[in-house]
């Protein structure tokens, strides 16, 4: 180097020939697990987001009720058997099965029995009621 000073303004030779003595290093806050949890990453300036990031088409969580056959069949596949009834849903879809409209009886889709279910017939409750208590009008 020409003795100049870098293009950092600062005068690195001077910064490295310091010695730190231990009231300046008193001075420097201990860096703890909490004080990590809190800390923000910064890339290029700006804040980074935690966490996994965002999915363009993101799932909806759903309470399905489905036969223990199947459930136990896909478990024994291991971690994932959920996504992997999803992927073979998306593939019935692809193949261009339609949920409404199954036919009676049953009908394979990648290699898995499907069957219908009878749709139950709406029941009138007790004294014209309906499930949310209130009288029908």
């Amino acid at each position: 180097m020409t003795g100049k000073r870098n293009s950092s303004g600062s005068d690195l030779r001077k910064v490295d020939a310091h010695t730190i003595t231990s009231k300046e290093y008193d001075e420097i806050p201990e860096l703890t697990k909490d004080w990590f949890e809190r800390a923000e990453l910064h890339v290029g300036g700006k804040k980074a987001p935690r966490g996994r990031p965002r999915s363009a088409k993101p799932k909806q969580p759903v309470k399905l009720r489905l036969d223990q056959d199947v459930i136990t069949a896909f478990k024994a596949g291991g971690p994932g058997w959920q996504t992997r009834i999803n992927e073979m849903l998306v593939a019935a879809l692809a193949e261009g099965l339609k949920p409404h409209k199954v036919a009676s009886g049953a009908k394979r889709v990648g290699g898995v029995k499907l069957r219908t279910v009878k749709k139950r017939s709406s029941r009138k409750s007790v004294a014209g009621m309906r499930s949310t208590g209130r009288k029908r009008a």
